[in-house]
């Protein structure tokens, strides 16, 4: 017998709902309009009938090409390289960038004094389940930019600066975690999301529809 929709978990019913929405709109049953109507509202309603609601008119379920490719698109990026132990990015009256595919050393220490470093994981390829960002910003600063699938954990200390932390403290416990440790004077550290996850669905909304056009 099946549990009453009341008493199932509210964000599996959501993720099911939106998995319909995108599924649908992919094989262009829904307009775009719709869709993100939908979508925002699946992601914003904590009522269970609601949710279900909004794909009752829907009948495209998702398939094996449909799991397959949000599998993909949704998973963290683990590589089978053996990354460095530890990473050095130093910006001093100057910046330092890291983005795309790089493979994460275990331990990154990143120095800014009168600079800042960006370093963008969205792409980048882990090789550790945890990884510690030591940071010394001092007159400068770094910016952090994370999928949302990935964990943070801020522990930086800071003296008339400050850390702007927008990531997931818990997100998903097999996912990585980043903890920052550290110091931060007259600078500070931001910690941002690459695309939010409505921005993450539509984007992998849009790439389904352009391989079923």
């Amino acid at each position: 017998m099946a549990v009453v929709i009341e008493d199932r978990p509210t964000d599996a019913v959501r993720e099911e709902v939106i998995d319909q929405l995108i599924m649908n709109y992919s094989h262009g049953k829904l307009s775009q309009e719709a869709f993100e109507r939908r979508l925002d509202e699946a992601m914003a309603s904590q009522n269970n009938k609601e949710i279900l609601g909004l794909a009752a008119d829907l009948d495209l379920k998702i398939d094996k090409v449909f799991e397959e490719s949000k599998k993909r698109d949704f998973s963290v990026n683990y590589s089978a390289e053996k990354g460095k132990d530890i990473d050095y990015f130093v910006s001093i009256f100057g910046g330092c960038d890291r983005s795309g595919r790089w493979v994460v050393a275990k331990e990154i220490r990143s120095i800014s004094i009168f600079g800042g470093s960006n370093i963008d994981f969205s792409e980048a390829e882990f090789t550790h389940s945890d990884v510690t960002i030591k940071t010394f910003c001092l007159f400068g600063g770094d910016n952090i930019y994370v999928p949302e699938n990935v964990n943070v954990v801020s522990k930086v200390f800071c003296i008339l600066g400050g850390v702007d932390n927008s990531a997931p403290s818990i997100s998903d416990r097999h996912a990585p975690t980043l903890t920052l440790e550290g110091i931060a004077i007259f600078g500070g550290v931001d910690i941002k999301l690459k695309r939010t996850i409505k921005e993450k669905f539509v984007s992998f909304a849009n790439n389904l529809k352009n391989m079923f056009s």
